[in-house]
């Protein structure tokens, strides 16, 4: 793979995207955001990509005279971002822009047999059987990079026949309140649920590990990415983030994956693959790790994973409406408009008031999506 284009670089998987790029040498085609206009400009200025896009319009009215100097062409909205995809000349397009506006663009990639290194869960979560599908009839590849599932992709790159799985487990760090009850949640702030023991990510994905929503989304995207019915997915919580994720065999063995906690190996794993090489992620030092624990998750006090499985038996849109009406709560949690509580309650109820429809079209998945927003709306 020599060349990448990356769509959502100013975010905190973005960032570290371009360190791993520069260190492996990649040629960038394309840089997108959504309206960091200054922080786009640096990095264009930087790697010179053919084309530039922010989503929002004025923004990239903005970017566009920044760089007027420099010949690289700037586009906006989701037409730029759909262009961004399909750009010629682009070997893989990783897809780290956050929610639903990651799905189109990850079908434009596919269907064009392209290898999308995938750090976008609202697009497995609410279209993984159709993007799955256009994968196979284009000659796609879906790498995930998203840690979990990268150190499951790994464990299983020496499973012959998937019959021999017995099970797949998502380690969970269980967050900054891991332990506490439900009714001590109630009167979190924004800080204390940014504030993650272990991983630097951006603040979606972090009050999604607070809820332990993120872990729920994780199950979902393992039955699609790897054709798993939900009962041979198992979450366990491991305090420590250094096994990313494990495989257990029919024989009993049990195949991990460790690491430092940093997502530059993941990245670069999901660009190299099958090969390896060296890169920028800290090394693990097994001397120096701390015990390694593990316990049960505990969906009394986290509802938001026994919401997200129930989505996942029932199928068909239920899990965009899980993931529209979460994104949409959660907006509101970090803009100070809902308590911390008050996420859980409100999908709850969108899940309840928009009904799920089972081997949906495209448009009956954004349908959905757009009307869980408006139920988890205040």
């Amino acid at each position: 793979m020599k060349t990448i284009a990356l769509l959502g670089s100013t975010g905190s998987i973005g960032r570290q995207s371009l360190e791993v790029a520069e260190t492996l040498g990649l040629t960038v085609t394309a840089l997108t955001a959504n309206r960091s206009v200054e922080l786009l400009e640096a990095q264009c200025r930087k790697f010179r990509p053919r084309l530039a896009v922010c989503m929002d319009p004025a923004a990239a009215g903005e970017l566009k005279l920044r760089l007027a100097d420099t010949g690289i062409r700037v586009a906006g909205g989701m037409e730029g971002l759909l262009e961004a995809a399909a750009l010629d000349g682009t070997d893989v397009v990783l897809t780290a822009v956050m929610g639903m506006v990651g799905l189109r663009p990850t079908l434009a990639a596919l269907e064009l047999g392209r290898r999308v290194a995938l750090a976008n869960k609202e697009t497995l979560v609410c279209a993984g059987e159709l993007v799955m599908e256009t994968a196979r009839r284009c000659g796609g590849e879906v790498v995930p990079v998203d840690s979990e599932h990268s150190a499951i992709f790994q464990c299983l790159q020496g499973c012959r026949d998937r019959g021999e799985i017995r099970r797949l487990i998502l380690t969970a760090s269980g967050g900054p309140f891991f332990g506490k009850k439900l009714e001590e949640l109630e009167g979190v702030t924004v800080e204390q649920a940014l504030r993650h023991p272990n991983w630097s990510m951006g603040a979606k994905i972090t009050v999604d590990s607070a809820t332990m929503m993120n872990k729920g989304l994780e199950v979902i995207e393992a039955m699609r990415l790897y054709e798993m019915p939900l009962e041979k997915i198992s979450v366990v919580i491991h305090r420590e983030s250094i096994i990313h994720s494990l495989v257990e065999y029919c024989d009993n063995a049990i195949l991990a994956q460790l690491g430092s906690a940093d997502m530059r190996l993941p990245i670069q794993y999901a660009l190299t693959w099958p090969e390896r090489t060296c890169g920028p992620a800290a090394p693990l030092d097994l001397l120096n790790c701390p015990p390694l624990t593990f316990a049960p998750p505990n969906e009394e006090n986290f509802p938001c994973l026994a919401l997200a499985k129930a989505a996942a038996r029932t199928g068909g849109t239920a899990t965009a409406i899980l993931s529209g009406a979460n994104e949409a709560a959660v907006g509101d949690f970090l803009a100070g408009k809902i308590g911390f509580g008050e996420i859980v309650r409100r999908v709850a109820r969108a899940m309840d008031a928009v009904p799920a429809v089972q081997s949906p079209t495209l448009d009956e998945i954004l349908a959905a999506d757009a009307a869980a927003r408006r139920a988890a709306g205040g």
